[in-house]
């Protein structure tokens, strides 16, 4: 089975105490269903339509993984606390 990565790219931050708020509840959720940080802080260089805003990689063992944390209740309470604090583009990809 092939792993799965989750991409978080912000394009904005309109309120750092919900963001931090968020991040209190989130990173122990992922890390709690399975989720590894690989990376995360502002991009060290942006090509082409890129942003040099902050991006997070978290590894998974499959897209099923990812999807169930994305979705679980405890992720949703950390969602619930960032409420609208940051703009941001999730992904969840196959890796190859």
């Amino acid at each position: 089975m092939a792993k799965a990565y989750w991409i978080t790219c912000y394009r904005g931050n309109s309120d750092p105490a919900k963001l931090a708020a968020y991040a209190k509840l989130a990173g122990p959720a992922i890390e709690a269903g399975g989720g590894r940080f690989l990376a995360r802080g502002t991009a060290a260089k942006a090509y082409e339509a890129g942003q040099a805003e902050r991006t997070v990689l978290i590894e998974f063992d499959s897209v099923e993984h990812a999807v169930a944390v994305h979705d679980s209740p405890d992720y949703q309470a950390a969602l619930a606390a960032l409420d609208g604090g940051a703009v941001r583009d999730i992904r969840i990809v196959s890796g190859v």
